[in-house]
């Protein structure tokens, strides 16, 4: 009798093939996530579960799975939305999709780097709505990155990645993280210091109890008024509504959002603000990436479902 599997979301067509050819699969096929009554309802029963970040897999969501729950595969690098201590409590393998988006995820927080110093936003929106009214001398000036600091916060495989494209734009890397790493050129230090001098601000670390608004109303008086915040780590790192109030009030030049605290919910104070670029969570976004992180999330269920370790346990 095939194993069951409930996967949470529609995948790529190919990682599908591969889970109908050794499982029985319960797929949801609705376009926003799985009410959560639908997911402790089909959940029951299962033998592995393929989810989201957008999906909540508690204690509620294991005990409506039950004893025949051995894997929990969780389609993204970041697993605040699992409760992993339940899953070992339980004997549920709980994995993640590391490496193969560090890339993917870099290029892209470079994009928002240039995007927001270079106001780009701002200036597709003016011309967009026809209020250009021709090129000009200190028209929509921005900031040049050769020569500035660019500060990280938290140093993993993603955050290294950014930091090792800097010197192509003729940046100074500093990065706070608990423990230093071997990264040539970068200089490790707290993150108050780094809050306060670095150009631009990138975060990178995960979302835990530590780092919940991590950067809040204090923080952001640290920062420069002259620098930029960039977030594709997890919305909740940032208080948003500090954010509006520091980006309203000029305390710091600009900001770009990948992620949000309330997703797919933006605090309502960012919208009209033109000094916030603001991106639907796209950092892993291409068809490459995100079908290579669907892909080994179904390697790690299946080896689990196979009696083999997973490849990437948390």
């Amino acid at each position: 009798m095939k194993p069951g599997i409930l996967v949470t979301r529609r995948l790529p067509s190919s990682v599908i093939a591969r889970l109908e050819a050794s499982c029985s699969l319960d797929l949801w096929t609705g376009r926003e996530a799985i009410p959560r009554e639908e997911l402790l309802s089909r959940v029951a029963g299962k033998d592995a579960l393929v989810c989201l970040l957008t999906d909540t897999v508690d204690a509620a969501v294991l005990d409506a799975a039950g004893p025949s729950l051995k894997v929990v595969a969780n389609v993204a690098v970041g697993y605040n939305n699992i409760d992993v201590a339940a899953c070992r409590a339980r004997g549920v393998v709980a994995t993640n999709t590391p490496d193969v988006l560090t890339n993917a995820c870099a290029d892209f927080t470079w994009g928002l780097i240039l995007a927001v110093t270079r106001r780009l936003g701002e200036g597709e929106r003016v011309v967009r709505a026809g209020k250009w009214q021709g090129w000009g001398l200190d028209y929509m000036l921005g900031m040049e990155l050769r020569g500035k600091q660019l500060g990280i916060v938290g140093m993993g495989r993603i955050g290294q990645a950014v930091a090792e494209k800097a010197p192509a734009f003729g940046m100074r890397v500093v990065y706070s993280a608990r423990r230093p790493v071997d990264l040539p050129g970068a200089e490790h230090m707290p993150l108050d210091r780094l809050l306060a001098t670095s150009d631009v601000v990138s975060l990178h670390c995960p979302m835990t109890d530590e780092t919940r608004h991590l950067i809040d109303q204090k923080a952001l008086l640290r920062m420069k008024r002259t620098a930029y915040l960039i977030n594709t780590a997890r919305g909740p790192v940032v208080d948003e509504a500090a954010l509006a109030w520091a980006l309203r009030e000029g305390r710091i030049a600009g900001a770009a959002l990948d992620v949000y605290e309330r997703e797919p919910i933006v605090h309502p104070d960012l919208l009209p603000l033109e000094n916030v670029l603001l991106i639907p969570h796209l950092a892993s976004a291409t068809t490459e990436t995100r079908t290579a992180m669907a892909d080994l999330a179904v390697s790690n269920a299946l080896a689990v479902l196979e009696g083999k370790p997973a490849l990437t346990p948390v």
